[in-house]
């Protein structure tokens, strides 16, 4: 708890184990002293716009220990009232989220390691998320990928369409070809691997899907093609069961 000028008026031993200092060493202290210097505006802010009665939404933010750890933090604040019903205080509920946003972090440093373009897609086909290597095979910059139909960076955006929506159909998809038509034109040939992703209460979220180029196995098997049809000789393969294969 604090008053609207931000000095601490209750502290309990949950703020005592995240923050390091007892209630007797905090209580009438300003606040600022566990807030770094270019967080303290927005401190301030915040206390304002809860003395004129405006509503304070959640908010992430960094804290710092009584060592000078710093601590990455979930705020919610709530207004005071006296009797009259005037605010005259704010109380605060501090979350440590330092577990939470490493595991983030991690998880992001997993999706950008991949070499091969991953995108995740909500239910109505907008992307939601991107890693580095569909911003280059795209020629898109990440944050115009983001809220973007999935369907459009396709040579076929009718058969792209069809892929997420089988996918949230059958829960996932392998090897569904497409092309992707980069910015200035190029083309890629791919093949997508997708599945859907839930939240913990298995309710579905989204599709997540990864690209594997195959621009270069296509070409060697034109390749190949353009070398079989150079014959002047009928060729032919044939299945172990006498079936013609290929002509």
């Amino acid at each position: 708890g604090k008053t609207l000028e931000g000095d601490v008026t209750s502290w309990n031993m949950g703020a005592e184990r995240m923050f390091g200092y007892t209630a007797r060493e905090i209580i009438g202290q300003h606040v600022s002293v566990l807030i770094q210097a270019q967080l303290r505006k927005e401190e301030q802010r915040i206390l304002e716009k809860l003395g004129q009665g405006a509503r304070v939404d959640p908010y992430e933010t960094q804290r710092i220990r009584k060592g000078g750890d710093i601590v990455d933090v979930s705020l919610t604040v709530s207004p005071v009232q006296d009797a009259e019903g005037r605010i005259v205080a704010a109380s605060k509920i501090v979350r440590d989220i330092t577990a939470q946003k490493q595991a983030s972090q991690y998880a992001r440093s997993l999706i950008e390691a991949s070499l091969d373009p991953l995108v995740t897609i909500s239910p109505d086909g907008k992307i939601t998320d991107v890693n580095e290597a569909t911003v280059k095979v795209t020629g898109v910059p990440r944050e115009a990928l983001i809220g973007s139909d999935f369907s459009s960076y396709f040579t076929e955006p009718g058969q792209a369409g069809e892929g997420y929506r089988r996918v949230f159909e059958k829960g996932f998809v392998t090897d569904y070809p497409l092309t992707i038509r980069r910015k200035d034109g190029r083309l890629t040939d791919v093949l997508y691997n997708a599945s859907v992703y839930k939240d913990v209460r298995g309710n579905v979220l989204g599709v997540f899907a990864s690209a594997r180029d195959v621009t270069a196995q296509k070409q060697a098997s034109q390749y190949a093609r353009s070398l079989i049809e150079a014959s002047l000789d009928p060729l032919v393969t044939i299945s172990p069961d006498g079936t013609i294969t290929d002509v």
